[in-house]
């Protein structure tokens, strides 16, 4: 009798609102894994051209096509299979997904340096996108064990470690491979990726939702994870800002060089000028996130996702108009400062409009909405700047930031009580 009341009572705090008492340190591990797993994802990138050229690629034309087809296949992978996993996670627990998908990248990144020849390493991109996904994973389970009145807080601070590793990992790659070799940088990313599994595995707590019992016979089937959106149309609005969001950003990156070049013209630092300009918008997200996120939780995330985005715009209109480097880059960094917060803060909301036992799922959509701006965003940036001129990825940039805004206002509805509390 007395197991059947402490089961009871076990059934009864797993399946409610309550607080998990290990979020803080969930969020430390997440942090930490998604950095190390960034790190390793992007050490390729200064090199990765280089060792296309060492699998018996010489054509300098297929090098560049090999490297993009390489790298883009990643994420094409990951966005079409995010969904997947964030249901799987739904069901079998979130933290399970961050152990297969830390397990599945280790085993990739590390047989990755033994390939022979391009298809190979196509291949093996292929499967870092499918069985990966340990940041996604890492925002899922931030999003659904943080407390809601802190999550878009929490979202930040996870936003700000992603960035930092993206902005260290072509830092190392323009490094390491001079010290150890280019195959033995792989490995070495396996093994950093690897410290992160361990990680996972031992020290994140997860509290898990009670499981619905399965359907009567006779009875209506279970709810899917779309019965329990709140309002379809708000969610609907926060997907496809959050697909324009990176749309917008990513547009820019691949005119970035060739518009530093035309604002300081016989300049012979044009690679290193580029480079910091992209980095100070990333210094900017880094430093902003947790501080908009901490904001979206008082006051609630519709006023800083519209605020956000606006200010983002009027700062593209201004880098259209930009005289020098040195304004680009200000005005770049005031950018990051701008776009930090409005992941975390797009994810929290979607989060509030979602039932606990769908939310990986939607979350899932959001994140694959993500990569699909990621993918279009430089194709369709490059497509604007090589025919309309430089000015024109801006100004074009700049609009879409302002239908998302629109669009979050209009169906911003009531802001719920919980997405005030702070």
């Amino acid at each position: 009798m007395v197991g059947f009341q402490k089961l009871g009572r076990v059934s009864h705090i797993v399946g409610s609102d309550e607080v998990n008492p290990a979020w803080r340190r969930n969020l430390f591990v997440c942090f930490g894994g998604s950095v190390t797993t960034i790190v390793a994802m992007t050490l390729l990138i200064p090199y990765l051209p280089i060792y296309i050229r060492e699998l018996g690629v010489t054509d300098p034309r297929a090098v560049a096509q090999w490297s993009g087809v390489t790298f883009g296949a990643t994420f094409l992978m990951a966005a079409l299979t995010a969904p997947l996993w964030g249901a799987l996670g739904d069901r079998y627990g979130r933290k399970s997904m961050l152990i297969r998908a830390s397990a599945g990248m280790t085993v990739a990144m590390s047989l990755t340096g033994l390939v022979q020849n391009v298809w190979q390493l196509l291949a093996l991109r292929l499967l870092v996108g499918l069985l990966g996904g340990y940041t996604s994973g890492s925002t899922v389970l931030v999003a659904t064990q943080t407390p809601k009145n802190r999550s878009a807080w929490a979202l930040g601070v996870l936003s700000s470690g992603i960035m930092a590793g993206s902005v260290i990992g072509p830092l190392l790659g323009g490094i390491a491979p001079d010290l150890i070799g280019i195959r033995a940088t792989f490995f070495l990313s396996g093994a950093t990726i690897f410290c992160a599994f361990l990680a996972t595995t031992f020290l994140i707590k997860e509290r898990r939702p009670a499981r619905a019992p399965a359907a009567e016979p006779g009875q209506p089937k279970r709810r899917t994870a779309w019965s329990g959106v709140t309002h379809p149309w708000r969610l609907a609005a926060l997907l496809t800002t959050a697909m324009l969001l990176m749309f917008a950003t990513m547009s820019v990156e691949p005119i970035i060089t060739v518009y530093v070049t035309q604002l300081a013209p016989g300049t012979t630092a044009v690679a290193t000028i580029a480079g910091v300009v992209m980095a100070a918008g990333a210094l900017g997200t880094i430093v902003s996130a947790p501080r908009l996120g901490k904001l979206a939780d008082r006051i609630g995330h519709p006023p800083v996702i519209c605020g956000c985005l606006l200010v983002a715009a009027a700062l593209l209109t201004l880098q259209a108009a930009a005289q020098n480097n040195l304004q680009l880059g200000l005005l770049r960094f005031l950018m990051g400062l701008s776009l930090g917060g409005l992941l975390p803060a797009i994810t929290a909301s979607i989060r509030h409009n979602v039932g606990a036992d769908g939310a990986g799922q939607i979350l899932g959509y959001s994140i694959s909405a993500q990569y699909v701006g990621q993918v279009a965003g430089p194709t369709t940036g490059g497509f604007v700047g090589g025919h309309f001129g430089m000015p024109a990825v801006f100004l074009s940039t700049s609009f879409l930031l302002v239908v998302g805004a629109a669009l979050t206002w209009w169906t911003r509805g009531r802001v719920p009580s919980a997405e005030r509390a702070g």
